[in-house]
């Protein structure tokens, strides 16, 4: 059984967990809750994508994905901002609910699982 390391660990939660070659985020949500769907979900996505760097992963290196969102009438305007940023040719398996979030404000969440970079 391998190392477990922890990122960001506060009292509740840990932003990002290794182990065993793989990272585990928690759900991340928009810094700034007053724009839209895609924009909000733009922050989400950039946020994702310097912690995974952080932890010796990339988004080429995503295995899974779990979105929350809170009104399937934006699931276009999430998967825009999704499918811009996503690998080419890399897409994880991917799971989308709607749900209400803890904070009105929020339009979306977004977890992953990611592989860490090889060599």
């Amino acid at each position: 059984m391998g190392d477990i390391h922890y990122t960001d660990a506060g009292k509740r939660m840990s932003q990002v967990t290794v182990h065993n070659g793989t990272v585990y985020l928690a759900g991340q949500v928009p810094h700034d809750p007053s724009a839209d769907m895609q924009g909000q979900t733009q922050q989400v996505l950039e946020t994702i994508e310097r912690l995974l760097d952080n932890a010796g992963s990339g988004k080429d290196h995503l295995l899974s994905a779990t979105i929350w969102v809170t009104d399937m009438a934006e699931f276009d305007a999430m998967n825009a901002a999704w499918d811009a940023w996503v690998a080419p040719g890399r897409p994880p398996v991917r799971a989308c609910v709607e749900a209400r979030l803890a904070k009105p404000e929020w339009k979306v969440e977004i977890m992953v699982v990611a592989a860490l970079a090889e060599g």
